[in-house]
């Protein structure tokens, strides 16, 4: 299934039904009175989360939506059939805010989180409403109201504990599918990843951590050059991030260089992503000696300050990988 991330819709809730004007007219009581009956409410629209969802492609084709309309009132003092509501089903970590100021509405959080979004409209009331002991024949109704309107924008992002970043082919794939069962795509070239993943790793104790895999970042990604930032809202709730790096490169300062060229496009597009518990993980230490990685490493270290922990790993042979988990799950 496609991956979409993002929707802009219409929506409207039911209108009311109008109330009616009504008299009795039988044979045995010509002047029976009034008997107009009231409107059926129009239906509301509602959202709820559901985590077996994981796009917003239903959205993509339907830019109007509406709540069905209530009926109008009949003789004999019945009441208009209700409108049906409506039920709109979202993934996890979708947001929906006001198209027109932006302003956030609701976020979902957890399976089956139910919000009430748009109201119908009330219903109209007919003329036997108004009877009373001085008018008896009342030729007042009233009409529904109109249901609520409003344009939305449909936001998702993946709800992890872990965000994987880097530059492209470091690794990152290889990586989520060594410790989980999420198969995203491995090439030997660009942007093999086009859309997030998820994977999840479960401990010895039966914990577990929930991993967003992102399309690798490029020098330029803020400017929209290659994949551009679009996915990097899907680690903004991630409590750490993994910085994925190619230890393989044989000029330590080549390496240098492209950890700051993904730091430095993380930093334009959003600081709070950027002062994220960042941990460096080298990867790809099967394909060189042992001596080469303390090497390297040292050097590394002294150009990047900001280090708090680091791990070799080799993903595509699972060396290190169960280091690096428990790690992670002591603070998650």
């Amino acid at each position: 299934m496609k991956f979409i991330d993002q929707a802009i819709i219409i929506l409207k809730a039911g209108n009311g039904g109008n109330g009616i004007i009504s008299f009795k007219r039988e044979k045995n009581n010509p002047k029976g009175g009034p008997d107009g009956g009231d409107g059926g409410d129009g239906g509301s629209i509602f959202f709820q989360a559901n985590k077996n969802i994981n796009t917003l492609i239903d959205y993509t084709f339907k830019k109007f939506i509406q709540a069905q309309n209530g009926e109008s009132g009949k003789n004999r003092n019945k009441s208009g059939k209700k409108g049906k509501n409506l039920t709109l089903f979202v993934p996890l970590g979708t947001k929906i805010i006001n198209y027109n100021t932006n302003e956030i509405i609701k976020e979902f959080k957890y399976h089956k989180q139910s919000f009430l979004l748009l109201q119908g409209g009330w219903h109209g009331l007919g003329n036997y409403r108004f009877k009373s002991s001085t008018n008896r024949t009342p030729k007042k109704k009233t009409l529904g109201k109109i249901g609520e309107t409003i344009k939305i924008k449909l936001e998702l992002s993946l709800l992890a504990d872990v965000g994987i970043i880097g530059l492209p082919n470091v690794g990152k794939s290889t990586f989520i599918r060594s410790i989980s069962s999420a198969k995203p795509k491995i090439g030997n070239y660009y942007f093999t990843t086009l859309r997030p993943y998820l994977g999840v790793f479960f401990t010895k104790s039966k914990k577990s951590l929930t991993f967003a895999d992102i399309p690798g970042i490029i020098k330029g990604a803020s400017r929209g050059i290659g994949l551009g930032l679009k996915f990097l809202r899907h680690i903004e709730k991630c409590k750490i991030l993994l910085h994925i790096i190619d230890l393989s490169i044989h000029n330590y300062k080549l390496i240098i260089k492209n950890i700051n060229i993904v730091n430095k496009e993380i930093k334009l597009y959003k600081k709070k992503i950027y002062k994220k518990k960042k941990w460096l993980v080298f990867n790809k230490s099967d394909l060189i000696k042992k001596e080469d990685i303390k090497y390297k490493i040292k050097k590394i270290l002294k150009k990047i300050n900001y280090v708090e922990k680091y791990f070799i790993i080799s993903a595509i042979n699972k060396k290190g990988l169960n280091t690096l988990c428990k790690n992670l799950s002591k603070i998650i």
